[in-house]
């Protein structure tokens, strides 16, 4: 009987042993898996605020290259300033989230503002954004820190350009600014918890825009924090762990630093909070074995169960998995593709054509780009309005794709009314053919355009070719490409032209 006693108090030894080391094994694991998922849940949402960020900024950009060459070409005085104010007035409701757009001279004097809450005599050469484009002739768009507008005192992120006079020297500034509460409402709807944050930073550390809003973090530099001291130096994408400078809260960073804007998008997720789940399970299953090791008799009843449970825990664990990745891969595909017209967008165009200038550049064979850009489409917006416009462009987009039909060929909608096709293994004769197609197509679809002179929409088009080595800049393809159609449009428009690059 003792021997049958000692064997008894054996097994319970090694069972409370083995469950002991089981149960902390989980515990650590799962641990690890709950701060996995958190780190990846983080990088998503920094994808997609990224993708917002960048969308906003380069419509932005699109409307003060718009703004400045009318500037240049037209000229600034009273009459061309009512214009403009009255085409911005007309395309503002088309980007909610634009608070306002002002055009300043060499002085800085306001010679036009969107705000009607804008203070009579006022003066910007003080601000940041106008010395820099005083003082650099650099034509690209300046993304300022954040300052407090002198119209309606509310807190805006400012997206500028420099225009000059008819000698090339410097006339003043257009700058967008962009409502700081509008990049918080957004925020606010992203669920990152009570200890969670969202951020947006220039990339040497100046704070744009952070969620929850704390009014003297505005403009401040974090260039020193862990994130950009340690992480973004060498990383563009990654994860860390530390406490916060700010509330002394450690949180669970999630970082993303764009690839054609200077900006750093941050998503940070309370530790704590992160773990809460975790902690509960954790306690349940020192609950679970703490009664195992007591209640000898329905032991396998309790092991049975525990193994059930955790079955149907990872069954759905990786359910929810699949779901994301399923998720995730049609917001990949959503990424890539023209919300308007359902062509492919210019980031997968950029990204097909640096694929295919390498695939020519190894083969030796040509690259074909054609750019295409819809005649006189401002007027028929203006007589039709932009609906009308939205389908026009859905038209166009569609004979596009019925005329090319090669799997390897790539339609892209490039820019406003501007449309691309990249065409592998194709010389300037083979993309005249299809150009000549295009043309034939959209004559027979014979879409009204009354204030064309042709009666009907039409297209001109530009085509440019490249092979090997000539493929090392792709920029020099597209501007052969875009030189093409400027000679195109200068020769009457609806008519093709060619360029080679050179």
């Amino acid at each position: 009987m003792k021997r049958d006693i000692h064997l008894v108090i054996l097994l319970l030894l090694v069972i409370g042993c083995s469950l002991a080391s089981l149960t902390l094994w989980k515990v650590v694991a799962s641990r690890d898996r709950v701060l996995e998922e958190a780190d990846v849940h983080g990088l998503n949402l920094t994808q997609a605020l990224a993708t917002y960020s960048e969308g906003i900024v380069r419509q932005s950009s699109l409307l003060l290259l718009g703004l400045v060459e009318r500037l240049e070409t037209e000229g600034s005085g009273p009459a061309q300033i009512q214009r403009l104010s009255t085409l911005v007035s007309r395309q503002q409701p088309l980007m909610p989230q634009l608070s306002g757009v002002t055009i300043y001279d060499n002085q800085g004097r306001w010679l036009m503002s969107s705000n009607p809450m804008a203070p009579a005599g006022a003066n910007s050469s003080d601000r940041a954004y106008f010395i820099h484009h005083r003082d650099s002739p650099a034509r690209e768009p300046f993304i300022g820190p954040p300052i407090r507008s002198r119209s309606n005192q509310e807190w805006v992120i400012t997206i500028s350009r420099r225009f000059n006079d008819v000698h090339g020297a410097f006339a003043g500034v257009v700058a967008v600014t962009l409502g700081v509460e509008n990049f918080l409402r957004l925020f606010g709807k992203i669920d990152v918890g009570q200890e969670g944050a969202i951020g947006l930073s220039y990339t040497d550390g100046t704070l744009l825009v952070r969620y929850p809003f704390r009014e003297q973090d505005m403009g401040r530099n974090f260039s020193q924090s862990p994130i950009f001291a340690k992480y973004l130096v060498d990383q563009s994408v990654g994860t860390a762990s530390f406490t916060s400078s700010l509330d002394g809260v450690e949180r669970l960073y999630a970082f993303r630093k764009s690839d054609k804007l200077p900006l750093v998008t941050t998503v940070a997720l309370g530790k704590h909070e992160a773990l809460v789940g975790w902690r509960q399970e954790a306690m349940l299953s020192i609950g679970v074995v703490t009664s195992l090791l007591g209640l000898i008799g329905i032991i396998g009843w309790l092991l049975i169960l525990h193994i059930r449970r955790r079955i149907n825990v990872e069954s759905e664990l990786l359910v929810t998995q699949q779901q994301l990745l399923s998720s995730n891969r049609q917001l990949e595909m959503l990424a890539m593709k023209d919300a308007l017209t359902g062509l492919a967008n210019r980031r997968c165009f950029d990204e097909t054509l640096a694929i295919e200038a390498r695939r020519a550049q190894r083969n030796g064979l040509s690259l074909a780009l054609l750019m295409i850009d819809i005649d006189y489409f401002k007027l028929y917006n203006d007589s039709l309005g932009h609906v009308a416009g939205d389908a026009c462009l859905q038209k166009v987009g569609k004979v596009l794709e019925e005329c090319i039909r090669r799997p390897s060929d790539l339609v892209a909608r490039y820019g406003g009314e501007e449309m691309v096709v990249v065409m592998p293994n194709t010389d300037s004769a083979g993309a005249a053919v299809v150009a000549r197609r295009i043309q034939d197509r959209l004559s027979q679809e014979n879409i009204p355009h009354q204030t064309s002179p042709w009666g009907r929409v039409s297209v001109s088009i530009g085509i440019a070719t490249a092979t090997g080595s000539e493929l090392d800049q792709l920029q020099g393809l597209i501007e052969a490409a875009d030189q093409a159609l400027y000679n195109a449009k200068s020769a009457g428009r609806n008519r093709t032209a060619s360029q080679y690059c050179a």
